[in-house]
């Protein structure tokens, strides 16, 4: 089963945008998928600024990246763009380090008027880097997210209806390609393959 990654760009831990990764880190997990977090604020500054890619910390991040099917990357808007941590990461970057790979960029702002931001700014950037299966994304506003007084975090119902559909669409992709890589092995026309196929799209056979 392919990994998912989760790339974090917010420079705080304890940020709101914490909120909607954690509930993409469970919704992924109970469906059984292998989720990873990368927190870019954890990796040394002076590689990111300096963009050290032979950095061993950047290697190993680089590297989990590679391994996985999925990259969800989740930023806060600063200054109409995804945050400058987050750039700084995408640099060290292989070239084409994000192709082949199903790509949910994850946004948060304070107000609506930065909703843009993901298609103008961030998109381009992954496109570049080889990203081509990028789906819609879900943007998130700040007053969406309550803090709660045990240090959780509690999201809109709104909100997580949009993020679950979204992740319920990222699922069903992959689900997608791990049916094509079986047909590629064991022959498409296979009818465990076919029932898979079937199945992924929803089609019911009376």
């Amino acid at each position: 089963m392919s990994s998912i990654v989760i790339l974090n760009g917010s420079p705080s831990l304890t940020s709101r945008l914490m909120g909607v990764i954690q509930h993409a880190e469970a919704y992924l997990s109970a469906k059984g998928y292998p989720v990873q977090r990368i927190d870019v604020v954890k990796l040394p500054a002076e590689d990111l600024i300096h963009t050290k890619i032979n950095g061993s910390k950047i290697v190993e991040a680089n590297r989990i990246l590679a391994d996985a099917g999925v990259a969800i990357i989740a930023t806060p808007v600063y200054q109409a763009s995804y945050t400058g941590l987050l750039k700084t990461f995408l640099d060290t970057m292989p070239q084409k380090g994000l192709a082949g790979k199903i790509i949910l960029p994850l946004h948060i702002g304070g107000s609506l008027a930065h909703l843009l931001a993901m298609d103008y700014a961030l998109k381009p950037v992954l496109s570049a880097l080889g990203a081509r299966h990028i789906l819609g994304g879900v943007f998130s506003v700040d007053t969406q997210i309550t803090r709660l007084d045990s240090g959780g975090m509690l999201l809109a119902p709104e909100l997580v209806e949009r993020l679950d559909i979204a992740l319920d669409e990222l699922a069903r992709e992959l689900d997608r390609r791990s049916s094509m890589r079986s047909g590629a092995a064991t022959g498409i026309d296979s009818p465990e393959v076919c029932s898979a196929l079937i199945g992924s799209l929803g089609v019911q056979v009376q």
